[in-house]
């Protein structure tokens, strides 16, 4: 039984559909979404020249394991920036749209046929030698002239296309035309027979559903389709036809079909227009959560590593910003992306750099698996000694309650993060501490061979520079 493959375009789709752009957390939100549905690929739209789309592509290819294809307009040649944007995919794809009919070639390329032939030769090839897996997208393909669009298929394969795609853009097709329309495609292009091929489909007429499953049973094995009505055929729907005809058509999916009404819910709800509700992301700064993902490298500006730094909660000055992005030029140069996890420990480690109020003079912990790990802490603030002592779930859970015991004050503890920097039995392990105040994030940093001290040593280093700012 054959697979039907599910080529989801909400991403791509979606701008047009709405009459605007997606804000980068939305489209961080929808793939997400889309992840966990199993599809065989998420498709990304063209990114042209915004820095902005590269990062998002680049955010999204890094966060999920579904295959991403990324959109490339012939006419735009943008291929080296849209690789890049995401190359860290677990299986990234290529999808070069390009115009057949005579009309479109002319409006978008301003070329008549030789010249396309030779544009799709020399582009294809192109791809290919950044990706090993190219998609060619017939776009009006059903308008072509005949002869025209089987050499251009060909010249497509010829130079590495391993995915062809026809578009029927207009819409205009009945089924049983579209499925004449493909038998014959595929019988003129013989190379078809070993080349996946996909359908896109205009819902124009309201028969999209009724002309994918004419193009499968003449051997397509891929459907482009939304998450919600926009004008092609949805997820929901293919696999409602899968569901009623897959055994007629020797199909299945492997889709998650229990989790696709809720994801798809989900999916709408962002969607959900302007003039019928106000977004749920308006004037809401991306948050920790939604962009723990975020890939920088050293291409990105100040300005754009100072936005994801302000999107994490810090507020810094801007000479803490000139700091950080100093370092952070300095790691992306040794590593090829840098997130925000390495964003977090840099500015730990170099911004708001305070004199210290409070400092450790000493601790106990107790802890094991048959007693209730304690913590016994003594600090010292202006020369007085204060001591500490907190119960936890665990010891590093007692040692933070310890401290609050101190200062009198709880904060809302932001994030945590330990890790080692050094190998060996001896190793140093790294700790990092986010705490959050009056709407503020403070970060501190602490390193021992003892992980709890780590710990303790970045609990304190955040809450000295919160003190610093309350004097």
């Amino acid at each position: 039984m054959k697979t039907l493959k599910f080529i989801d375009m909400t991403l791509r789709a979606a701008d047009q559909s709405r009459g605007k752009e997606l804000t980068f957390k939305e489209k961080l939100e929808i793939a997400r979404s889309l992840d966990k549905l199993r599809a065989d690929t998420i498709e990304l739209a063209p990114i042209f020249d915004s820095r902005v789309n590269q990062l998002a592509n680049k955010t999204i290819a890094s966060m999920v394991t579904t295959r991403i294809s990324a959109a490339v307009d012939i006419a735009a040649g943008n291929i080296e920036e849209t690789w890049e944007s995401v190359r860290s995919a677990k299986k990234p794809k290529l999808n070069l749209l390009t115009p057949v009919s005579p009309v479109q070639m002319e409006y978008t390329c301003h070329k008549k046929a030789a010249a396309m032939l030779e544009l799709i030769a020399e582009t294809v090839k192109k791809c290919r030698f950044y990706c090993e897996n190219v998609e060619f997208s017939a776009v009006d393909a059903t308008r072509a002239e005949g002869d025209f669009l089987v050499r251009a298929i060909t010249t497509a394969i010829e130079n590495g296309a391993n995915k062809i795609t026809l578009c029927d853009t207009a819409g205009v097709m009945l089924p049983e035309e579209f499925g004449a329309f493909v038998a014959e495609v595929r019988d003129k292009v013989p190379a078809l027979g070993e080349i996946e091929l996909y359908v896109e489909l205009s819902n124009s007429l309201g028969m999209a559903l009724a002309c994918a499953a004419a193009a499968i049973a003449k051997g397509a094995v891929g459907v482009k389709c939304t998450a919600m009505d926009m004008g092609y055929p949805t997820m929901e729907q293919l696999a409602q036809l899968v569901a009623a005809r897959g055994t007629d058509l020797d199909l299945q999916t492997g889709v998650q079909v229990t989790m696709l009404h809720r994801v798809v819910g989900q999916i709408s709800r962002i969607l959900v227009p302007e003039e019928q509700e106000e977004s749920r992301f308006s004037n809401v700064t991306l948050g920790e959560a939604d962009i723990a993902s975020v890939c920088l490298d050293k291409n990105d500006e100040i300005g754009e590593v100072v936005k994801v730094i302000r999107q994490m909660g810090y507020d810094l000055s801007d000479e803490d910003n000139a700091k950080v992005y100093e370092e952070f030029k300095s790691l992306a140069e040794r590593k090829h992306f840098v997130g925000t996890k390495e964003l977090d420990a840099i500015v730990a480690a170099f911004a708001m750099q305070v004199p210290s109020t409070y400092h450790i003079r000493n601790y106990v912990i107790n802890s094991g698996n048959v007693i209730t790990a304690t913590a016994n802490l003594l600090l010292e603030k202006n020369g007085e000694e204060l001591r500490g002592v907190g119960i936890g779930d665990g010891p590093i859970d007692a040692a933070f309650q310890a401290i609050e015991q101190v200062i009198g004050h709880h904060y809302e503890l932001d994030d945590f993060q330990i890790q080692t920097v050094t190998e060996g039995r001896d190793a140093m392990g790294s700790a990092l501490v986010k705490l959050r105040a009056g709407g503020k994030v403070y970060s501190g940093n602490g390193i021992s061979t003892d992980i709890i001290g780590a710990a303790i040593r970045a609990y304190i280093s955040a809450l000295n520079k919160i003190v610093y700012e309350e004097i």
